[in-house]
């Protein structure tokens, strides 16, 4: 929220910056974009004592944080807060809180004692069997709240209702959601917990999103199926680690690739025993908690020194640098090779089957300077530059004509599974080489309800240039996406788009290409 609009270059009302009210004036930029959904980091007030930029140490889960109101003073930020939600909802956005129930910032033993030790300490925290660490640490952060009891998770519940009703937010990610899986002794439940059977009873709460951090801070990871909450969307970590492997060139990984593409179906079965479906997946190659994406593709190693912890924080990644460490002195070819990573990353994030969603200054190539954990830097090191959106208006072109082509074929981001529809190919081989050093792949992908039209979609991940024979043959494709081409022959999005009259297309290295049917066609496809 702060880092939104707090620098200068976001050219907002110097008052609004860093608010609620900030967010306001942006919402022509969103509706630009295409965005159909912002999820707020933490919003709940937290303490403001803490070092923490991000805000995930809640001291309330009532209230909007004080600092986020454009007047300090004057307790205007519930109704800064409101007026945000009402304008968001406006522009047919909606708005997801990130929500902290797992710990608070009362912290450990030597925390602070703002509420709950005090009002009552064994009833609101797990605590464990060392006496020199008497509290259970299963957030990261000193303290786990006691989900399993029936104060806490009422507390919870009425919190989520109050949001929803009150302040009229579509949904919630919850993060290190899989706390709720443990008991009051922190042992893990495999069974429905309490807290998931009482938030899904809840009719005030029946209509709105909620989305998990599959897993917590000591180890328990419930990604897909194991997730109690069956319902539940679910950030997908997996797809994070395939798509960020595959981009950087690892070898072995078109099978996974396949499968994220698809939507993940191994992680959310596809069958009338469980029948989840592929939007439950949340897709994404980068948010907060890492690096940024074009930092992704500039570093290959974290460079969190101004955090104090001797660089040890942040987590592991699958970062390449692209033949150079940071901007300092970067060749021309370096820079367009990264350029073309990143859209790369927003290509295939798009026409993924599921849910997608990408960090706030991405769309511009953000950059923190290779920081992957500045939960603690609140300063130009973490808010957005605004200026690269002035530099890099080709990516930010690129990001939004994909939004429109994904809303313009409904067939990528269907309800159900693409089964039937889709044909796997290889290059110039009617089949997928599933070797460990392939790195070519191809899919055609029927549009069964006839509103976007069929797609044929040719990735290459290597070094070296292929050619790609293009199935069916027997109709016309017309060339929409090449991201090896300059802007704006990269991605065209309507009705002038060349038509390609032969059998093959030659994919330049490090490309995706994607084709559009021209004329309809209707053959059999296989699986």
């Amino acid at each position: 929220m702060r880092g939104f609009t707090r620098d200068p270059s976001s050219n907002v009302d110097p008052s609004n910056r860093g608010t609620f009210a900030g967010v306001v004036e942006k919402i022509p930029y969103l509706k630009e974009l295409g965005v159909t959904a912002v999820e707020l980091m933490p919003v709940f007030q937290f303490d403001p004592e803490d070092n923490n930029y991000w805000g995930y140490m809640p001291l309330n889960f009532f209230s909007p944080h004080h600092a986020y109101s454009s007047h300090h003073s004057s307790c205007e930020q519930h109704s800064q807060f409101r007026e945000m939600v009402r304008e968001l909802h406006a522009a047919k956005i909606e708005v997801i809180l990130d929500v902290v129930y797992n710990h608070t910032c009362e912290g450990d033993h030597r925390g602070p004692t703002y509420s709950y030790r005090g009002i009552d300490n064994d009833v609101y925290y797990v605590a464990s069997s060392d006496p020199a660490s008497p509290y259970a640490n299963f957030s990261g952060t000193g303290n786990t709240l006691d989900t399993s009891h029936p104060t806490v998770r009422s507390l919870i519940v009425d919190s989520l209702r109050y949001w929803a009703k009150e302040m009229h937010v579509d949904g919630f990610r919850f993060d290190l959601a899989s706390v709720f899986s443990r008991d009051s002794e922190g042992n893990i439940n495999l069974q429905q917990p309490p807290l998931f059977d009482q938030i899904a009873s809840d009719p005030d709460l029946a209509n709105v999103r909620l989305i998990a951090e599959p897993w917590d801070a000591a180890g328990l990871y419930q990604l897909g199926s194991s997730f109690p909450g069956q319902t539940w969307m679910q950030w997908n970590g997996r797809y994070r680690d395939t798509l960020q492997r595959f981009v950087r060139g690892d070898a072995g990984m078109l099978p996974d690739l396949m499968t994220r593409l698809y939507g993940s179906s191994d992680l959310f079965p596809d069958h009338p025993s469980q029948s989840y479906r592929p939007f439950q997946s949340i897709n994404y190659v980068a948010s907060h908690d890492g690096s940024t994406l074009y930092d992704l593709v500039s570093y290959n190693d974290k460079h969190n020194e101004a955090n104090g912890q001797g660089n040890q924080d942040g987590p592991k990644e699958f970062s390449s640098n692209s033949g150079w460490e940071g901007d300092a002195d970067a060749s021309q070819s370096v820079r367009d090779l990264r350029k073309r990573q990143v859209k790369n990353f927003c290509c295939l994030l798009m026409l993924s089957a599921g849910t997608p969603m990408f960090r706030m200054g991405d769309e511009f190539m953000q950059t923190q300077g290779g920081n992957n954990n500045p939960y603690n830097q609140d300063n130009e090191a973490s808010w957005l530059d605004w200026h690269r959106l002035e530099s890099n208006q080709e990516v930010f072109r690129f990001f939004k004509q994909m939004i429109a082509f994904r809303k313009t074929h409904p067939s990528i981001g269907r309800s159900t599974f693409w089964r039937d529809d889709i044909c796997w190919f290889g290059a110039e081989e009617p089949t997928v080489d599933m070797s460990a050093q392939s790195r070519v792949l191809a899919y055609y992908l029927r549009d069964s309800r006839s509103c976007g039209g069929d797609l044929y979609v040719m990735i290459n991940g290597s070094k070296e240039a292929r050619s790609f024979v293009i199935h069916p043959r027997d109709c016309d494709w017309q060339r929409v996406i090449d991201i090896s081409l300059p802007s704006p022959l990269d991605i065209q999005c309507d009705t002038s788009n060349p038509v390609i009259n032969q059998h093959a297309y030659r994919v330049n290295p490090r490309s995706v290409v994607v084709l559009q049917q021209s004329t309809p066609f209707r053959g059999d496809t296989q699986r």
